[in-house]
């Protein structure tokens, strides 16, 4: 058994990349070429433009493949919707579709937009939310550089932003959220009610799940004596409740717990108050909830 993985081309790619090392999987690519493999036999991995994922995934080239649930909308292909992965290319947030006008414009809204031009790559969805208005607009699509169209060529644009940091750059003014997206690992119908490749599919995304989770979080080890134990709770959060096991002495108990990275900054130092000893931070890999 073969399993054939599409990773996005472009903008996601490198995070992309750097989630499959995380969890284990690292996809080996060279030079321009557009085939990946990796460190598991049965696994290749392919380059491809997330706009068009969907279509393949749904056509059956590839088994599966992440991509924003934005261009599986504008597909509109049947794809089975296996995780959701909050991440993108700069955080690990959603992203947002955005209606945006010029700053010095008389658009407020989208009902100002009746009989004009909007831009955007996400034309079928751009269409979508204008209608559901009952706004009479024309929409266009843009191949790029969306932010600079505004106002020569277009009158607004449906543009996706993670920040909005270009498009005030752009003196450009969010107007409304057309759509929020994030990235998700897709599959094709067929293949992913085949057994063998279901159970590597729901692997990947187990084992994919984990390195996010485990992302800017750490493990802490201490020991404690039983009648402080309580002074150390208290200042431990946790992902759920942390392990607590006896040692060899009695009178003293281990303590395993996660937090987040930038937490241990102030925990540490408080549980050396609390009367821990023995404290150990350490780095995660994965987090399997």
């Amino acid at each position: 058994m073969k399993l054939r993985i599409g990773i996005p081309k472009g903008s996601l790619q490198e995070a992309t990349l750097e989630l499959f090392a995380r969890a284990g999987l690292p996809a080996y690519t060279s030079g321009r070429s557009y085939v990946a493999s990796t460190a598991d036999p049965e696994i290749d991995c392919m380059l491809i433009r997330a706009q068009e994922m969907a279509r393949y995934v749904e056509h059956g080239a590839i088994d599966a493949g992440l991509t924003g649930l934005d261009w599986v909308i504008e597909s509109g292909l049947e794809v089975v919707t296996v995780s959701d992965l909050i991440y993108a290319k700069r955080s690990r947030g959603k992203v947002r579709w955005v209606l945006a006008a010029p700053e010095d414009s008389s658009i407020q809204r989208a009902e100002d937009l009746s009989g004009k031009i909007v831009a955007t790559e996400l034309v079928k969805v751009t269409r979508d939310y204008f209608l559901k208005k009952g706004v009479e607009v024309r929409v266009e699509f843009s191949w790029g550089a969306t932010e600079v169209k505004p106002p020569m060529l277009a009158d607004a644009i449906v543009e996706v932003t993670e920040t909005g940091s270009s498009l005030k750059a752009n003196r450009l003014r969010i107007l409304e959220t057309v759509l929020e997206s994030n990235t998700q690992l897709i599959a094709n119908k067929c293949s992913y009610a085949d057994r063998d490749k279901r159970r590597k599919i729901d692997n990947l995304a187990l084992m994919l799940q984990g390195a996010m989770e485990a992302q800017d979080r750490v493990g802490l080890m201490l020991n404690v004596k039983k009648e402080n134990l309580a002074a150390v709770l208290a200042v431990l959060p946790a992902l759920q409740k942390p392990t607590i096991s006896h040692l060899s002495d009695e009178d003293w108990l281990a303590v395993n717990t996660v937090i987040d990275e930038g937490a241990a900054w102030n925990v540490i130092p408080r549980l050396k108050e609390a009367q821990a000893q023995g404290i150990v931070e350490y780095p995660l890999n994965k987090v399997v909830l």
